[in-house]
């Protein structure tokens, strides 16, 4: 699949997820097989202020490319501006929030608030395509709420004005997370689109990614909460997709080896104070379906250091044996 003249390997991306798809994350599933990644959400305006916390997060490295820097806000001058700047950190495309449903973030006006206004999602689309010379994406939802679905007349804007592909989620505003993901209306946007659409939601296997594609015509899917402590999804999708073959889930070592990887990983880039306790979360993530989870989820919240991790590790092994 192509985005403008970016081309996408395998059949999945990973999502942009505030406080969870951070660089760490992001080279892992890529190592995993994602073919594509797109940062947090970034501030159109706390990048307009110098805020080091949004340069941080637009930081990418060799070994998540090709990736996105997803931009937010509702100010069109201010986000091309913004799209300018974030060329210095050499992201292949810019992606476009209108789907974050955070009442932070949508209260302000922007993420999935903009769906409520379609002509200033054309003029924020207009405004960062015509300012970078790299691919311009947006990533919507289904709408604001049961009463205005419109997905498709935002896609459509948003390619007239020069969106190189648009990703759906197939949920409104008002719904964040459930109920189930509605296929309909990512289908109707494929069959309203000439540019590539993104598939996302629900995707958490190879079947259900194979029902996405089916059910949708998309071009290619969008995996975000699939992937937390499972970055396996992206391998098992390819083999699935790519051959038809399932393959084996990883074992009991794999995983704790994994894991240790991805936790050293962040503290390598954040420190260690920061990084375990960003590390917390991470690591309940993994422990889904371990025995004594409960338990383990517990000491994973008390981790301060390293060492804490490999004696949680230790305790994982002899719960789980």
């Amino acid at each position: 699949m192509r985005i403008g003249n970016v081309v996408l390997d395998g059949y999945a991306a990973l999502a942009p997820m505030a406080g969870v798809a951070d660089r760490a994350f992001r080279e892992l599933c890529m190592e995993f097989g994602a073919g594509y990644c797109v940062s947090e959400m970034v501030s159109s305006k706390g990048i307009a202020y110098n805020s080091k916390k949004s340069a941080e997060l637009m930081r990418t490295s060799d070994a998540e490319r090709p990736c996105a820097v997803q931009l937010f806000g509702t100010e069109p001058e201010t986000m091309a501006q913004a799209a300018v700047f974030a060329l210095n950190y050499k992201p292949e495309v810019i992606d476009i929030n209108m789907g974050c449903p955070a009442p932070k973030i949508a209260g302000s006006g922007s993420g999935a608030a903009l769906m409520r206004d379609p002509e200033l999602c054309g003029r924020i689309v207009r405004a960062v395509s015509s300012a970078v010379d790299i691919p311009v994406t947006v990533k919507m939802r289904s709408g604001f709420d049961d009463e205005h679905i419109n997905a498709v007349e935002v896609a459509l804007i948003a390619e007239r004005n020069g969106a190189q592909a648009v990703t759906v989620h197939g949920r409104t505003k008002k719904q964040f997370y459930s109920p189930p993901v509605n296929f309909d209306i990512i289908r109707e946007v494929k069959r309203a689109l000439t540019i590539p659409v993104i598939g996302n939601g629900d995707v958490c296997d190879a079947q259900s990614a194979l029902h996405m594609y089916e059910y949708t015509g998309c071009d290619y899917l969008m995996i975000g909460r699939g992937a937390l402590g499972y970055p396996w999804v992206f391998r098992e999708v390819n083999e699935y997709l790519g051959s038809g073959r399932i393959i084996q889930p990883p074992s009991l070592d794999e995983k704790l080896d994994t894991l240790k990887k991805h936790i050293g990983r962040i503290v390598e880039l954040k420190g260690e104070y920061i990084g375990m306790r960003e590390a917390r979360k991470h690591t309940a993530y993994y422990l889904k379906g371990f025995k004594n989870a409960a338990k383990l989820r517990n000491l994973a919240f008390t981790m301060e250091t390293l060492d804490d991790l490999n004696n949680l590790i230790e305790e994982i092994r002899t719960s789980n044996k």
